[in-house]
């Protein structure tokens, strides 16, 4: 069994103490502008059949404006399963299963993924609720999008 020195241990437990606290507040970055939305289609998972290969790209769409905006566990939860919903409206209930058990474990925000939960945001904002001037940003870029 490896053991630490004196010095590593503490090294170790000051930055265990600045994860936590980053978390806690949120981000490392100290601006709190939101990124230009991107999306990916449905990251990592086909866009649709061999036969319709944009059959549910609309759906991952969607849910990829819920996650770069983030917010709370309960909005996110809710993103997922409005994903699950229509993915099986366009008659592939097992694919939508399956993308919902995917969204599940690969979405957290702890993870430094570009499609983790609250991607429009900087890194480790975790889930909380967007405030007013969070909100603004979302609707301005969101309202940007819809002129392009």
């Amino acid at each position: 069994m490896m053991t630490l020195s004196k010095t590593s241990r503490i090294s170790f437990a000051i930055l265990v103490v600045f994860l936590a606290l980053a978390t806690a507040r949120g981000s490392f970055s100290v601006a709190n502008d939101l990124s230009p939305f991107t999306s990916d289609g449905c990251s990592a998972f086909p866009d649709g059949t061999l036969s319709f290969r944009t059959q549910w790209l609309s759906c991952c769409t969607a849910h990829d404006i819920a996650y770069w905006r983030g917010g709370t566990y309960q909005e996110r939860l809710t993103a997922d399963k409005e994903l699950r919903q229509c993915v099986a409206q366009t008659g592939q209930d097992e694919i939508a299963k399956i993308m919902l058990a995917g969204v599940r474990v690969g979405g957290t925000p702890y993870l430094p993924t570009t499609f983790r939960w609250g991607y429009g945001w900087p890194y480790l904002r975790g889930y909380k609720p967007l405030s007013d001037s969070e909100l603004a940003q979302v609707e301005a870029q969101l309202k940007a999008l819809e002129t392009e």
